[in-house]
């Protein structure tokens, strides 16, 4: 299997998760009036992004999970590199990783999502 046929290519590139060619999301995840906002469906073989409405809701739960992961690894790194620091200063140090990265972790919970449920097409034929 090629890289660009991975699920993985899908979300770090943030394209269509059927041809892995259009973009998935309207904007970059810090234009803040457009964070996290999908095209209703891809430029490229025009497909759908969305099965349902609220379909998203889902995401949730994949951007609780990454905020938990960046905590804890955020956690880990004051603990190994500097094991001196406060607790205040770790508390601090882990909120603002998450309010700096909420857009980014926001977006990436979607893509994912999406990876979750729609799959790549090798053909590419467009579907409506």
């Amino acid at each position: 299997m090629a890289w660009k046929q991975t699920k993985l290519y899908s979300i770090l590139n943030r394209k269509c998760p059927y041809c892995h060619e259009g973009e998935f999301f309207v904007s970059h995840p810090y234009d803040l009036a457009k964070a996290g906002d999908t095209h209703a469906q891809c430029p490229a073989c025009k497909r759908k992004f969305s099965m349902e409405p609220g379909f998203y809701y889902g995401a949730m739960y994949v951007s609780y999970a990454i905020g938990v992961a960046v905590s804890v690894a955020v956690w880990v790194a004051f603990y190994v590199l500097w094991p001196s620091a406060g607790m205040w200063t770790v508390l601090g140090s882990i909120i603002a990783t998450l309010l700096i990265g909420a857009p980014w972790f926001y977006a990436t919970s979607k893509i994912i999502w999406a990876n979750l449920f729609f799959h790549f097409d090798k053909a590419g034929a467009p579907r409506d």
